[in-house]
């Protein structure tokens, strides 16, 4: 029972120094050529934005909506994705998680 409690111990820690890790890396998403560009922490923090000026547009404020909403999301994803790679060793097999 002991042995299982360190065990335990040790996986924690372990997935503790996981996530931070994670979420001290950075995620970019790109929408249309770079015309936006975001950047996330792995905590899902947006960190920045940067927009081309090609990609405003007066008369189509929907466009640079849309550009915006592309980038985030497939940033998101990326964060979704190594957080999967990196966090799911430890809740594979646990219910509910």
């Amino acid at each position: 029972m002991q042995g299982m409690m360190k065990q335990m111990k040790k996986m924690q820690k372990e997935m503790t120094q996981a996530q931070k890790a994670l979420n001290e890396q950075e995620f970019t998403g790109t929408a249309s050529d770079d015309a936006v560009v975001v950047k996330f922490s792995g905590d899902k923090q947006m960190r920045d934005i940067v927009i081309k000026p090609e990609a405003i547009d007066p008369d189509d404020p929907d466009m640079l909506q849309d550009l915006i909403i592309m980038a985030v999301n497939a940033a998101l994803k990326n964060v979704d994705q190594e957080t999967e790679r990196k966090m799911g060793k430890y809740t594979r097999g646990i219910p509910g998680m």
